[in-house]
């Protein structure tokens, strides 16, 4: 009867804690088990253990509890600090739980119990030094910063000006503003000094939103084009609107109602997008032809036009003043881009960025869904009169020679290297340049072409009157890591040591930022061949080097210790994880047994590209760091399975190929990246120098934890820059949903436009009608990075 009272008498809060701990320490007791046995860290078998100890000494109502847990803490703050020293978001899943539970063992409901009768002081003293001690650390790791760069850009001019071809400074005409791709924009009305007085100008609903049949990445990715006195956007589904610019009031709209409009259509699709469209005015160009052929007239209509790649496989030419069809153009104003194709799933062969738009070219190329087979359609690049829609040259790097037409009946080579990113064109060199990717499957290779590895994972430089290769040059050999050249080459006239030299730089998701003379193709940054991992799996092989720019944001390798986690638990797996995965720094190769791609095919720079200022001579930039996992699946195993869901979901299949792929973000339980933030960040280089000015980590979680912190973390963007005359820089495509601005001298953000979505796009920047400044963006979300999804269309201004 004692005994029974005595048990209903023991305090509710230190039987609860005690249970807790327990728990815990059991269950980090079998993962610190499992980690010792790949090698990895004994921390958490032993912290187990202390857990363990702990929870059994305060069952039994001991004092000693308070100091296992006192030695527990302090050991666990003393490894902390050996392992990432004072880094707080390193030190949050490490000390964060101990310390909390630290606390409640200090309670007087928890400690009074466990003291009966003796000195407080002496057995509650080592504890409250413990969390002293863990709270000091957490404290002053408040006033570090690792990973940031601090500095200071004094010039305002480095004595050049911009090169690229002419247009009103108030104008947007091409994808990147100019067809260099620069997205610099001359205009000095928004300055650093009244950024800050930014407010909503307008705000315009397209109408198109994802539906419940779209596939998972449907994304509005579009920059828009103001010129002709309009603004032009494109939607997902491949819908044109014509808005004023000054109040967002739709002039006039274009529906192609592509041909699988059906919702149930598009579920086998792998994207849904339209990054933008291109225009046209005949009426600034000479009255010439390339050729010296006769003069071509002026028409009444379409003589200013809007070409837009359709998710169909139509290029169509629009009137830019009436958003009606070109007849003169293809057939009724369009061409068919499936001819001499072959046959492909829907969705499975379309542009879904702009085309070049020369003086009498537009030239266009296509993406291929990624690792379904090894005979997907080819990725040749085409040429059609601009006026007729007359195919002049193409180029297929399967046959890249035999650029004259081809004839009917034939088919291009089916599986070469396509390029579905941007290009940019310098008229006056008489060059298109062409970031290209790589030959289906991206995890395999061992049956690639001569001809595919020449021209694959590197920048191709063609002649615009016949499609000639002039020069290439190859970022990735034998690539099998997906490191397509995403982003769009940035032309500029660049200042070194001998002068100006006409320079184009190319961005890459491995993170070198690769610098070559834009007529020869010869390096202007060295280029290094620095030796890589070996060991591909049997039937394939891995190229020994792999080139590396000077100028570059690759990240460190990766250690265990870099392993992240919100809790000890789930750090613990993700040490588990990369313990269990091959990984021996960047390029390890793809393997059965699983490999850590980092940077992963995410990508230090995507398709944002990157964006120059090039009066001052810097870049501005937005490197992301993500890791990702690829795993190899014999054949058979991928035909016995349950088969892909998306892009990143499920076994993609690599029909043809002795192997499928797993390929999936390396994330833990909670849904965050395994590997330690910051994620993402804004920088600046200086070209002069190829040195980093400053670098910051840039964004926040507020809209991607369940909690929204806006503290700032540096999260990853999917978008790229713009840099103003006036010093300043803009970025919308963080996972959190702003528009950011930046002062391009020192990094510092000066404001940030809340947005009711995702803008992973560029945004731009242009003159209205009205004289006064505005920036625009695009937010509509992306399916694949899980933020908000919209429709919406933005623009900002200075009050009057």
């Amino acid at each position: 009867m004692g005994t029974e009272g005595a048990v209903r008498r023991r305090p509710l809060l230190p039987t609860l804690l005690a249970a807790l701990l327990l728990l815990m320490g059991l269950v980090l007791l079998g993962l610190g088990l499992k980690l010792l046995q790949l090698g990895g860290s004994p921390y958490y078998l032993v912290s187990g253990i202390a857990l363990a100890l702990t929870a059994l000494l305060l069952f039994k109502g001991h004092r000693a509890a308070l100091g296992m847990y006192a030695l527990f803490l302090f050991a666990s703050t003393l490894w902390s600090l050996w392992e990432v020293g004072l880094d707080w978001w390193q030190l949050v899943p490490r000390l964060a739980l101990w310390f909390v539970l630290g606390l409640v063992m200090l309670l007087p409901w928890v400690r009074r119990p466990l003291l009966a009768g003796t000195p407080a002081p002496l057995h509650s003293g080592g504890l409250t030094l413990a969390v002293l001690l863990a709270g000091l650390v957490a404290l002053a790791s408040q006033f570090t910063h690792p990973g940031r760069i601090e500095g200071q850009l004094d010039r305002e001019t480095a004595g050049t000006t911009s090169s690229a071809p002419a247009m009103p400074d108030g104008d947007w005409q091409s994808y990147g503003r100019t067809a260099f791709g620069d997205r610099y924009s001359p205009l000095t009305q928004i300055t650093p000094d009244n950024v800050h007085k930014l407010e909503p100008a307008w705000t315009f609903r397209t109408g198109d939103i994802p539906g419940p049949g779209d596939p998972g990445e449907t994304t509005a990715e579009n920059t828009p084009l103001k010129v002709n006195g309009m603004l032009y956007v494109c939607t997902p589904h491949s819908q044109v609107i014509a808005l004023d610019p000054d109040s967002g009031k739709e002039i006039w709209r274009y529906d192609p109602k592509i041909s699988t409009q059906s919702a149930k259509d598009f579920k086998g699709w792998a994207h849904m997008t339209c990054r933008g469209v291109a225009y046209h005015d005949q009426a600034a160009y000479a009255t010439e032809s390339a050729s010296g052929a006769q003069p071509v007239a002026s028409p009444a209509a379409c003589s200013k036009r809007i070409f837009l790649p359709t998710a169909d496989t139509r290029l169509i030419a629009l009137d830019a003043d009436t958003g009606k069809p070109c007849s003169d153009f293809g057939n009724q104003g369009a061409v068919d881009l499936t001819t001499n194709i072959g046959s492909f799933a829907p969705g499975g062969y379309y542009s879904t960025s702009p085309p070049a738009v020369t003086r009498d070219l537009v030239i266009i190329g296509g993406h291929v869904t990624d690792n379904v087979s090894t005979d997907e359609p080819s990725g040749v690049i085409r040429a059609y009169d601009v006026r007729t829609g007359q195919l002049v040259w193409n180029w297929d790097s399967g046959n890249p020679e035999k650029t004259e037409p081809i004839a009917p009946g034939e088919t291009y080579t089916r599986n070469s290297p396509n390029m579905w990113s941007m290009f940019s064109v310098d008229e006056k060199l008489g060059l298109v340049y062409l970031p290209m990717g790589n030959q289906m499957p991206d995890q395999w290779g061992g049956n690639r072409t001569e001809a595919s590895e020449k021209y694959s994972a590197g920048l191709v430089a063609l002649d615009i009157a016949t499609g000639k290769v002039r020069w290439n040059y190859q970022f990735t050999h034998h690539d099998l890591w997906d490191m397509d050249v995403g982003g769009q080459p940035t032309l500029m006239d660049l200042k070194t040591a001998d002068g100006l030299k006409p320079a184009v730089l190319a961005s890459t998701k491995q993170g070198s930022i690769y610098v070559l003379d834009r007529l020869t193709g010869q390096p202007i940054v060295p280029i290094h061949e620095v030796p890589v991992p070996q060991g591909a799996v049997e039937g394939d092989r891995t190229s020994p080097t792999q080139p590396k720019s000077e100028l570059n944001f690759m990240p460190p390798d990766l250690r265990e210790r870099d392993m992240w986690g919100v809790t000890p638990f789930d750090q613990a797996l993700c040490r588990i994880d990369f313990k269990s995965l091959r990984y021996e720094g960047p390029f390890t190769p793809p393997s059965l047994q699983g490999s850590i791609v980092y940077p992963g095919n995410f990508g230090v720079f995507d398709w944002g590209g990157i964006s120059v200022d090039p009066v001052r001579q810097i870049a501005f930039v937005n490197p992301s760091y993500m890791a990702f996992r690829s795993k190899l699946v014999p054949a058979a195993e991928v035909a016995a399975g349950p088969g892909r869901k998306s892009e990143t979901e499920g076994v993609q299949p690599n029909k043809g190929a002795p192997y499928g792929v797993i390929l999936e973000a390396l994330l833990s339980p909670m849904g965050l990246p395994c590997q330690a933030p910051a994620w993402g960040y804004v920088a600046a280089v200086d070209l002069t120098t190829h040195k980093v000015l400053w670098k910051h980590k840039n964004g926040t979680v507020r809209d991607s934890s369940p909690v929204p912190i806006p503290l700032t973390m540096g999260v990853p963007s999917l978008g790229g820059t713009i840099t103003t005359a006036s010093g300043l820089g803009f970025l919308s495509g963080t996972l959190d949903q702003y528009l950011r601005a930046y002062d391009l001298r020192n990094g510092k953000q000066l404001w940030e436009g809340r947005l009711p979505a995702g803008a992973q796009t560029t945004p731009m920047t242009y003159t209205g009608k009205d004289g006064q400044q505005y920036v625009l963006v695009m937010a509509g979300g992306h399916g694949s990075l899980g933020t908000r999804q919209g429709d919406y269309v933005l623009a900002f201004k200075l009050p009057k």
